[in-house]
């Protein structure tokens, strides 16, 4: 059973009964982030006067550059990063009008992240994640939950970040009293350290499907245990986390859907694999970017090639006529995927299970397509710059790391596994935390 699905009528009991949801809007943390009077007035003027989001993510795209070298060297905390997404407004994207958000589409809010992560994977990923999680609420809750973390994320320009990864059972959760105490280990923390909500998921003995919850950043018990040591994803700081006798609030905990027991409330998973997706077009074009760049003022033509500059070498210009149309065909199948997610998404209440299966079965296409070109393009860039551009101060191997790591979120075969089981038997994938 996936994370998000919340309609087996089960809930994390106390003596036997479910936890009720009550009116109240849910638990915050009550000390806000800090954001000084400049910020505000920087918030402000882009929530108030601007409303070409993708030319505010194409200037922080292009500052972001500047350091990502270094911040991939330096790792750690995201801290500069996430601060600059809470400056640049663009934090409460895809919470509707009605709550105090922007109102932004599916399809601009991705957009945007492939914008973001053309200058840096990591940063692309945890605001990916941080999208798709200010909707869990919408998804996965409750009415109230619903309007209370859309509320709650416009008006304090929340940042989110998770731990759900329900293949790590090592987080259980026990009653205690109308509330409920969390303890073990969490992996896969991404960006939690510096997150302003926190979605973990647990496990309760007796019950099989595990359950999320929402605490804030200042919950005593959590501890992060600085692990993330990995070639890619550098900065996105995803750590294991410890629970010692945590307090999770019922109210804390999402559930259920209205109405209950149907596809929609299992979409989010599906707008989760395309989000990704997004986050590999942005590497691969980013790293096409880069090497464009340098094997214009850098890489000299091979000794036989009969012309005087890179840029007039006749394979060098077969690899980016090469490069560049696969590109383009990755970028455009996506887009179109995109679409067909956003119509779904429309339809909420009135989506079919077919119509689910089938909107799945393009997104599993389109990241598979995705896969196999960004990995392709981040390798074969070295072909166009030559052997000075894999000078560690270029840095230009973290687009391959990058995409490498964050690539194995879940394996491609499956993917394909699937897009070939509806091709020859018209039978829709099983749905899971992954599809």
């Amino acid at each position: 059973m996936p994370w998000h699905v919340w309609y087996n009528n089960q809930q994390p009991t106390t003596n036997n009964q479910q936890p009720t949801t009550n009116n109240q809007q849910p638990t915050i943390n009550n000390q806000q982030p800090t954001i000084n009077n400049q910020q505000i007035m920087v918030q402000l003027l882009v929530k108030e006067e601007s409303k070409d989001w993708i030319a505010i993510a194409s200037s922080l795209s292009a500052e972001l550059t500047t350091t990502a070298v270094e911040r991939d060297t330096k790792a750690g905390l995201p801290d500069v990063e996430i601060q600059r997404l809470r400056e640049s407004g663009l934090l409460p994207l895809v919470v509707p009008k009605e709550y105090g958000g922007t109102g932004a589409t599916w399809m601009e809010a991705l957009k945007i992240v492939q914008e973001l992560s053309k200058a840096d994977g990591s940063i692309g990923q945890l605001y990916g994640n941080h999208l798709n999680l200010t909707a869990l609420g919408h998804v996965s809750g409750t009415s109230e939950q619903k309007e209370g973390y859309y509320r709650e994320t416009a008006t304090h320009n929340l940042f989110w970040a998770n731990a759900i990864n329900t293949r790590d059972s090592r987080l259980k959760i026990t009653p205690d009293g109308e509330h409920f105490r969390v303890n073990g280990i969490k992996s896969f923390g991404t960006g939690v350290a510096i997150a302003d909500l926190r979605v973990f998921s647990a496990v309760q003995d007796g019950i099989e499907v595990p359950w999320l919850f929402v605490i804030p950043n200042d919950r005593a018990g959590v501890v992060s245990e600085q692990d993330w040591d990995n070639i890619g994803q550098r900065r996105t700081d995803s750590d294991t986390f410890t629970f010692h006798d945590v307090l999770v609030k019922k109210d804390e905990i999402l559930g259920y859907p209205h109405p209950p027991n149907h596809p929609f409330s299992t979409f989010l998973g599906i707008i989760a694999q395309l989000t990704k997706t997004y986050v590999y077009l942005g590497v691969a074009e980013g790293a096409l970017t880069a090497a464009k760049e340098y094997t214009k003022t850098q890489t000299r033509p091979w000794i036989t090639s009969g012309v005087d500059s890179a840029n007039k070498d006749p394979y060098i210009l077969y690899h980016y006529g090469e490069l560049w149309t696969q590109l383009q065909a990755a970028i455009a199948l996506s887009d179109r995927t995109l679409t067909q997610v956003q119509q779904a998404w429309e339809k909420e209440t009135s989506l079919t299970v077919e119509e689910r299966g089938e909107v799945a079965i393009a997104v599993f296409t389109a990241k598979t397509f995705a896969t196999r070109v960004g990995l392709e393009i981040t390798n074969r860039i070295f072909e166009v710059m030559g052997t000075r551009s894999t000078a560690s101060k270029y840095g230009f191997d973290r687009y391959w790391r990058d995409l490498r790591t964050f690539t194995l979120h879940d394996p491609v075969d499956y993917k394909l596994r699937d897009i070939g089981n509806w091709v020859l038997n018209q039978e829709l994938p099983l749905i899971t935390q992954y599809s």
